[in-house]
């Protein structure tokens, strides 16, 4: 975990789901929490029930994305959350992997970074993390209130 690039914005970046829907990041308003993984990463599989979790139990404070990385996108994305039933995530697909060159060049996965309400970076997550602990909620709570 990491605060070295804390104060980046949010990257004004727009990703689509499945079906066409589009979703501008820079545009977001209030905290984030931007989780980039793909299917074919062991972590990342594992973190996906804990980030949905998450998203239930800071519903209303922080919105949890999930941008998939995977290159097959939707093809391998949409089997994926199906077999998963996630009630609170949604499959928002970056096959270009443009995320990943911006915050990862070397391609490392899971990548989970907390963005605060302004859209400034907080912290990051390099590789997986037990995001359904109560440490991670207070993690992520208390990052948020120390703005």
């Amino acid at each position: 975990m990491t605060r070295q690039f804390a104060g980046t914005p949010i990257p004004a970046i727009t990703v689509s789901d499945p079906a066409g829907k589009r979703l501008d990041l820079g545009a977001q308003d209030g905290p984030v929490l931007l989780n980039l993984w793909a299917t074919w990463c062991g972590p990342c599989v594992k973190e996906m029930p804990q980030l949905d979790t998450l998203a239930a139990e800071l519903e209303g404070e922080v919105r949890v994305i999930t941008i998939s990385q995977d290159v097959r996108g939707g093809e391998v994305v949409t089997p994926f959350f199906a077999k998963g039933g996630y009630a609170r995530l949604e499959p928002w697909l970056d096959p270009e992997a443009a995320l990943s060159a911006q915050f990862t060049p070397e391609g490392a996965l899971p990548l989970t970074v907390l963005f605060d309400a302004s859209g400034k970076e907080v912290l990051r997550v390099a590789g997986g993390y037990e995001w359904d602990s109560a440490a991670a909620v207070a993690l992520i709570r208390e990052s948020l209130a120390a703005k």
